[in-house]
């Protein structure tokens, strides 16, 4: 159509010229029998590296305890990092690896994938290796963030923390060359702007690009400063300002939708997808699949989107492919998230010819067949 035209390629106008003359025997037809095909997805804000389980939260939050209450009580990010230490690289990399597996399943042929769950130098190395061996024999690609800013660990202070992140972490993180992202929980109770804003410069310096957790429980200031610090992405941004949304805009900053956490914890503050489609504000969706929030299917984060919003399913697969893929540098570089010349093969083949079912059918797998960076995704049940 049209429409999808105009998305998702460069050229609005499609014609009958052929650009490029090759022997027949260098491609490959495929008859797809007239069924819709759309882009690769691009996660762009996962959590894939951890061990444990977080499941009794959920009684904890049918009792009316709030995601800050429940931390303070020794569960959430905390709980998860103590399971976390214990755990092998091997064994992260098995479950991270079957996780992987499931997102390809759903589409996704390129994915962001954050440390965040080990707090010490030690075990954000690791995690941060685990994510960068992760899809070696898969055809989805990754690319890795380092949020030693996720939380503070039980056996330090604050200040205590954010030195070890400034003298330890970050320089290990440099040297080894493991982690094309900086990324910081800038939350009331967490990491404070000026925290944030010392961590990310420092980063940045030495060649980290900022991706930040902000404004997810109240308008901290987060997706101003992401604006001023020149961040790829704002993610949540659920309670981000007008005007900060508009700076985001001014500045390039991409701001990152994940549906799918107010879902879970069961808040009715949804993000301001239509406001943003209104004020030509660039949007993402992603997962933000963690211990809390277990889904890779980008699918079904959009469907939740749609359905809270009444955005068309054309905003949220434009949002889940190339805003999210515009929100990495290899996402930039490459033409991520779209169908065009230059870029890679990823694409998704439905089951019919209807667009729509993309991210209409929760409880199946939409596509028949996902072709990902060259190669055909084998599917994992």
């Amino acid at each position: 159509s049209e429409e999808l035209q105009h998305e998702f390629f460069h050229q609005k106008k499609l014609d009958s010229r052929v650009p490029t003359i090759v022997q027949r025997g260098e491609i490959e037809v495929w008859d797809l029998s007239g069924k819709a095909v759309i882009p690769g997805l691009v996660d762009g804000h996962t959590h894939l590296v951890w061990t444990g389980d977080r499941s009794g939260e959920v009684a904890l939050r049918e009792q009316g305890y709030t995601y800050q209450q429940i931390s303070e009580m020794g569960g959430g990010i905390n709980k998860t990092v103590g399971e976390t230490r214990q755990a092998s690289l091997q064994s992260l990399l098995l479950s991270a690896r079957e996780r992987l597996a499931n997102a390809e399943n759903f589409g996704t042929t390129f994915l962001e994938a954050k440390s965040g769950y080990g707090l010490t130098t030690q075990d954000e190395l690791k995690l941060l290796n685990a994510s960068n061996q992760v899809s070696d024999d898969f055809q989805i690609k990754t690319t890795s963030t380092w949020l030693g800013a996720h939380s503070v660990p039980k056996e330090l202070t604050q200040a205590q923390y954010v030195e070890e992140i400034l003298s330890d972490q970050l320089p290990e993180v440099i040297e080894q060359g493991i982690a094309t992202y900086v990324d910081v929980f800038c939350e009331n109770g967490w990491f404070t702007i000026e925290e944030t804003e010392d961590i990310c410069n420092e980063a940045k310096s030495q060649g980290l690009e900022i991706r930040l957790h902000v404004d997810e429980f109240s308008d901290c200031g987060g997706a101003q400063l992401a604006a001023e610090l020149g961040a790829l992405t704002a993610d949540h941004a659920g309670w981000s300002t007008e005007d900060a949304r508009d700076a985001c805009h001014k500045s390039g900053v991409i701001q990152g939708f994940l549906p799918a956490t107010p879902h879970v914890l069961g808040l009715d503050h949804w993000p301001p997808f239509q406001q943003c489609i209104d004020n030509e504000w660039a949007w993402s969706l992603a997962t933000d699949f963690n211990p809390n929030c277990p889904s890779l299917s980008l699918p079904h984060i959009s469907s939740l989107a749609i359905e809270q919003s009444g955005i068309p399913s054309i905003a949220a697969l434009v949002a889940a492919s190339r805003n999210s893929a515009c929100s990495l540098l290899e996402g930039r570089e490459n033409k991520l998230g779209t169908i065009s010349e230059g870029g890679p093969a990823s694409l998704n083949i439905l089951h019919d010819d209807n667009i729509e079912a993309w991210c209409s059918s929760e409880s199946n797998l939409p596509f028949a067949k996902t072709l990902s960076n060259g190669g055909w995704v084998t599917p994992s049940f």
